[in-house]
């Protein structure tokens, strides 16, 4: 499958929200994992602003978005002191759900990852959901265990569920 991968532009904003309402009917049919909250138009806004948002395209479709940030003290409290990219939001098409485009993603950040200097890529999922956690287990994420979030100020309604923060990361050498 060819496909590439580049930063979101403001034109995507309308799909990167339409990924994120058929993650969000997806999680909600499973009724075993923590739903998405709608997120914030402005926040969306300013990941695209700042080049934080981005997509995976096959033929001209957006079949995954996903967030990056470069700091996350909420979550990973004293590990954040860590150089580190983290992912959040993987959002991908109906159609494209099995395709293994999580390790699409960690090809993309492994070099970009390097490019800025960080030494981890991290990412969270919310609960026990262990399909899930294997999953990035086998994209290539080590995972961490589950552990509380003790300051969900500021953070989506998701994290404050009180359910406990599943994390893994993958070290660059």
């Amino acid at each position: 499958m060819y496909y590439y991968i580049s930063a979101c532009e403001a034109a995507d904003i309308p799909t990167i929200f339409e990924r994120y309402e058929t993650a969000k009917a997806f999680q909600e049919s499973k009724q075993t994992v923590t739903v998405w909250p709608d997120f914030s138009a402005a926040m969306v806004a300013t990941e695209v602003a700042e080049k934080r948002q981005w997509k995976l395209v096959h033929e001209d479709t957006i079949i995954c978005v996903w967030a990056i940030a470069f700091n996350d003290p909420n979550i990973w409290e004293e590990r954040d002191a860590d150089p580190s990219i983290y992912i959040h939001r993987i959002a991908t098409h109906e159609n494209y759900r099995g395709k293994e485009l999580v390790k699409k993603i960690v090809d993309w950040a492994k070099p970009y990852a390097k490019s800025k200097n960080k030494t981890h890529i991290r990412l969270d999922t919310i609960g026990n959901n262990t399909r899930l956690i294997e999953y990035y287990q086998s994209a290539g994420f080590d995972f961490l265990g589950m552990f509380p979030i003790t300051n969900p100020e500021g953070l989506p309604a998701h994290y404050c569920t009180g359910d406990p923060a599943c994390l893994f990361e993958i070290k660059l050498s």
